[in-house]
């Protein structure tokens, strides 16, 4: 069948090729008997295309006579081959289209317990690929068209659309699912897949993706059973599994952060080592109250204080000092240096400076 349906491009192209082939020979036939480039490749084109306007010479020997008709066969056959092989190609590319949309449909249908990704980023990618190697059956649900090639060249199950229709969470089957993973980087779009979800099937186990850890309790209230903040997972791997050295030229030099940066990568965040120089907004402040000011888009995974103590995990009451050295994780694009490293600005209320 593959064969079949890819013949016709190969067919388009063998006949545009005939077709080329009998204009330069005929050109080249009608040049022969003293003809001008302009008037024999007129000709030949004129004749081809059946336009049928006229003969621009006079067509009066033996010669002329065999090159002209064998022109008007060749040609005129050959353009009804090209006319045959573009309906043949349009059509059967609508077949392709329609086969290859109802054999997902039909796949889809059969499955149960299964379950339904929604967003193929970064770490929808990640997850349909650990479900894979698990065997474990699930649906693609993706609006970008980009992104959905990307998710059928590696052979999974995917719907083209927007996963807050309710339309196509129910072709994608949540109401036979077991679970359903909504992982896009939009928290609105979260939490109304997680509403039509919940309502289209109340057994199902949804795990939500959170930007703004004030996303968390949104989620939960929609109908979540599960929230996952990737930032705070990315601040709890790094904390877990390195030791950090006790300064940023030892930290960025080892071979164990440059592993778990890439895992970082993976899932959308970045780590940055960032001094608090005297002076700066952050010197003085706690960990919460820096955490705060950024808005929650960084986390601070260790302090390392300026005569070298090192505090990983330090507690959220913990003040900055001057000089202090920070480890920070948070999303991809968020300028950490421009929240830590920031200049101190000085207000003037009456004759108190703050």
């Amino acid at each position: 069948m593959n064969r079949l349906l890819a013949s016709p491009l190969r067919n388009l192209a063998a006949i545009v090729l005939f077709v080329l082939l009998v204009v330069v020979c005929s050109t080249l036939a009608y040049m022969a008997a003293g003809w001008s480039f302009a008037d024999a490749i007129y000709m030949v084109v004129l004749t081809v295309y059946t336009v049928g306007y006229g003969e621009v010479r006079p067509i009066d020997t033996p010669y002329l006579h065999a090159v002209t008709m064998a022109t008007m066969v060749l040609g005129c056959t050959g353009m009804i081959l090209v006319t045959g092989a573009l309906v043949q190609a349009f059509t059967l590319s609508e077949i392709r289209q329609l086969m290859g949309a109802n054999r997902v449909k039909g796949e889809i249908d059969k499955l149960s317990g299964h379950v339904v990704i929604c967003g193929y980023g970064r770490i929808g990618m990640m997850l349909a690929k650990a479900l894979h190697l698990a065997n474990t059956a699930f649906v693609v649900l993706e609006r970008d068209e980009r992104k959905l090639a990307d998710a059928r060249d590696a052979g999974h199950l995917c719907l083209h659309g927007d996963a807050t229709d309710e339309d196509l969470l129910r072709a994608a089957g949540v109401a036979r699912a077991a679970a359903l993973a909504t992982v896009l980087p939009d928290d609105a779009a979260n939490v109304f897949i997680t509403l039509s979800a919940r309502s289209l099937n109340p057994k199902l186990q949804i795990i939500a993706r959170g930007e703004a850890p004030s996303t968390e309790s949104k989620l939960i209230q929609a109908g979540a059973n599960k929230v996952v903040l990737p930032t705070h997972i990315g601040a709890e791997k790094i904390a877990d599994i390195i030791l950090f050295p006790e300064t940023a030229r030892a930290i960025q030099g080892s071979p164990r952060l440059r592993e778990v940066e890439k895992t970082l990568g993976d899932m959308g965040l970045e780590m940055e080592v960032v001094v608090a120089r005297p002076g700066t907004a952050s010197v003085g402040q706690t960990i919460a109250e820096l955490e705060a000011r950024s808005r929650g888009t960084m986390f601070v995974v260790e302090l390392t204080r300026a005569g070298g103590e090192t505090l990983t995990q330090p507690p959220s009451d913990t003040r900055i000092g001057a000089g202090d050295t920070l480890v920070v994780v948070g999303r991809g694009g968020v300028a950490f240096s421009a929240v830590i490293a920031a200049r101190a600005t000085r207000v003037k209320a009456g004759r108190t400076t703050f």
